[in-house]
């Protein structure tokens, strides 16, 4: 059974510093939440209140409408992946797996039983007897999942569960995690610091900065209409424009910008991703035009990145690598274009 999770004005401050300021949400039940953001944000202060290791100063923590705030872990019957995975380095796979279930002093032939369950779950059926030390880092990474899985919780708290493996790894678990969330229809909590994994794991990410929630929602909701700069800036990378509105015209750095969702009037901040920006070809035109020169390029594999010297400041630009229309060199003069709905207006972040 998949279970709802809510936090009401969480608040937890060390002294004079603030950990968490006044963080609220709403998880839906059977969702895949990720809190997402640069290490001080206040994320695993706010994933270790929901485990009920840390007491909130303020607030209150509920699931399913009932507050759990001061209830203590071990009766919240939540599991927990750890960044590190602790698993017990004198037991096997299996007895790791097992080891909740012995707490609850379940019986030997139940236990046995979940025990197979939880592992053919995460595919490590074969590996029972092994030890911790004798299997890779994403097959411990497995084991603490599916001892974390095996008393069947009400949520599954997962903290940096991948950052200690290696690239190529890690986006392969991350396929594997997402499959296995849609397996076990539970509801799970997940803590991060890398956007590529909040953006591919989750229905739901919750960014945050200096202890407060900038903004929540579905991640392709969050990536295309970023509130803020720290937003667009964080999650992924931008462009930033700053122009000024007259009559519903905008004007920036001797350019007039066409802007779909334009003020009036007064100054205006725009967000445009880099691979919104498109190479033009001679005689070719857009809602916007850029003229400017390649300052540096680099080759990422699927497409090069480049920087460009232009009237609005200097621009960062995706370009595909496959049958790319120029060869990128220091100097090309170049015209950069985008729709007007290409970027969107984001606010500045506050002090």
């Amino acid at each position: 059974m998949s279970h709802a999770l809510s936090l009401r004005g969480v608040t937890k401050r060390y002294g004079a510093f603030t950990a968490v300021d006044g963080v609220s949400l709403d998880v839906a039940a059977g969702a895949f939440l990720t809190l997402l953001g640069p290490s001080g944000s206040g994320k695993t202060t706010i994933l270790m209140a929901i485990a009920g290791f840390t007491l909130p100063d303020g607030g209150h923590i509920l699931l399913d409408d009932k507050d759990i705030t001061a209830l203590p872990p071990e009766r919240r019957d939540f599991g927990m992946v750890f960044q590190g995975y602790a698993l017990f380095p004198h037991m096997t796979v299996a007895e790791n797996v097992a080891f909740p279930l012995r707490v609850r002093r379940m019986g030997r032939a139940e236990r046995d039983a979940k025990v197979r369950g939880a592992l053919d779950l995460v595919q490590l059926s074969a590996l029972g007897d092994r030890r911790p030390q004798q299997l890779s880092g994403g097959q411990q990474q497995r084991v603490a999942l599916a001892r974390a899985l095996v008393f069947d919780p009400a949520l599954l708290l997962l903290d940096e569960p991948l950052s200690a493996l290696d690239k190529k790894l890690r986006a392969e678990l991350q396929e594997e995690l997402r499959a296995l969330h849609r397996r076990v229809g539970r509801t799970f909590v997940n803590v991060t610091h890398d956007q590529d994994e909040a953006l591919s794991l989750s229905d739901q990410v919750a960014i945050l900065n200096h202890g407060r929630l900038i903004q929540t929602g579905e991640p392709a909701a969050l990536y295309e209409r970023p509130a803020t700069r720290f937003v667009a800036d964080f999650l992924g990378k931008s462009n930033f424009l700053e122009a000024v509105a007259e009559g519903g015209v905008l004007h920036a750095g001797g350019i007039t910008l066409v802007q779909a969702d334009a003020p009036a009037v007064g100054p205006v901040l725009l967000s445009l991703r880099p691979e919104k920006i498109a190479l033009l070809a001679d005689g070719e035109t857009a809602d916007n035009v850029a003229p400017g020169k390649i300052l540096s390029w680099s080759y990422l594999g699927a497409g090069f990145s480049l920087v460009v010297d232009t009237p609005l400041g200097p621009l960062r630009a995706a370009l595909p690598a496959w049958r790319a229309p120029i060869a990128p060199a220091e100097g090309l003069a170049i015209r950069l274009g985008w729709a007007a709905d290409a970027a969107v207006a984001v606010l500045e972040d506050a002090a």
